[in-house]
C-alpha cells in the first residue's frame, strides 16, 4: 500500500527558501509574510508549499517573481515630502558642518527612487561629481531597474518641478534619470540580515522596510546601523518606524524620523 507523500509545513518551506535564496523568513513577521506567500501560491493555482517550492526551483521567471513579491518593493521619489524638506533644511547642513564629503548608504533602496532623491537634495549643496551614494537591495532584478532609471509619472509626482526638469527627460509619459545623476549612485546587492554592513557612514537612509521584520531582527539591524555610523551620524527611518528605546542603540531623536548617533 502506498502512502501519500507528507506535505511540507511552513517551517520546512522557510528552510527551503533559505537554502534556495539566502532569505531568512524567520526574520519577517510570520502572519504578514505567510499571508503574502499563500496568496502567491493561490495565484499560481497550486495547493501547497511543496508544489510551490518545486515550481520556483525549476522556473526562473517564477522564482524571480517570488523574490520580487517577497521583498515588497514599494517606493517613490520624495516619499513623505515634508521629511525631505527636513533633510535639506536641517540634516544636510548639520552633517556638512562636520565634513565636506559625506558617506551615504541608502539601504533596501528598491527601484532606486530613494537614492536618486537623496542625490538631488544633496546637489543643492555640492556638485554632482562630489556625490557618492551606496544603494543596496536584496533583489537583483529590482537593482537592474534602478540602474536603468526609468519611472512612471506617478513615481515622480512628488519631485519639485525644478528638480524634475533638471534631472529627468520625459518621453511618452516615462521619466528617464539623467546620466549625471546616475553617476552619483553605486547599486549593489545586499542582505540586511546576513551581509556585512558598510562602515564610517554619515547618513543611513532605510525607510518603510523594517516594519516587515520581527522585533529581534529589527534590534539586530539597528545595532548594526549604529555600528556603521560615525559619531553624530544620522539614521533616517520611515513614517511608521519610530525606534523604541533608541538609547539602547546609541541613538537619540534629532528630528522626527531622524536619529543621531551619540
Amino acid at each position: 500500500m502506498k502512502y501519500p507523500k507528507k506535505q511540507n509545513s511552513y517551517t520546512d518551506f522557510k528552510k527551503e527558501v533559505l537554502t534556495l535564496s539566502g532569505i531568512d523568513l524567520n526574520a519577517y513577521k510570520e502572519r504578514q509574510m505567510k499571508r503574502r506567500i499563500d496568496a502567491l501560491i493561490k495565484k499560481n493555482e497550486l495547493d501547497n508549499y511543496d508544489d510551490f517550492i518545486q515550481l520556483i526551483k525549476k522556473d526562473k521567471e517564477k522564482y524571480d517573481e517570488f523574490i520580487n513579491y517577497l521583498t515588497i518593493n514599494v517606493s517613490e521619489f520624495y516619499r513623505n515630502p515634508n521629511q525631505w524638506v527636513t533633510l535639506e533644511k536641517e540634516i544636510f547642513p548639520f552633517l556638512l558642518k562636520r565634513k565636506k564629503n559625506l558617506n551615504i548608504w541608502s539601504a533596501a533602496c528598491s527601484t532606486g527612487d530613494e537614492p536618486y532623491s537623496i542625490a538631488m537634495v544633496l546637489s543643492k549643496f555640492m556638485p554632482l561629481s562630489q556625490i557618492k551614494i551606496l544603494a543596496t537591495d536584496i533583489d537583483k532584478d529590482i537593482l537592474e531597474k534602478a540602474k536603468i532609471g526609468i519611472y512612471s509619472a506617478k513615481s515622480v509626482e512628488n519631485i519639485p518641478d525644478d528638480m524634475k526638469k533638471k534631472f529627468f527627460t520625459e518621453t511618452k509619459g516615462l521619466y528617464h534619470v539623467s546620466p549625471e545623476l546616475k553617476q552619483c549612485i553605486t547599486f549593489k546587492e545586499h542582505n540586511l540580515l546576513s551581509d556585512p554592513y558598510p562602515q564610517n557612514l554619515d547618513l543611513i537612509v532605510c525607510r518603510n522596510v523594517l516594519i516587515y521584520f520581527t522585533e529581534e531582527a529589527k534590534s539586530n539591524i539597528y545595532t548594526k546601523f549604529s555600528e556603521s555610523l560615525n559619531k553624530d551620524g544620522i539614521l533616517f527611518v520611515g513614517s511608521t518606524e519610530q525606534i523604541i528605546l533608541a538609547h539602547k542603540y546609541n541613538f537619540s531623536p534629532y528630528r522626527v524620523f531622524f536619529y543621531k548617533k551619540s
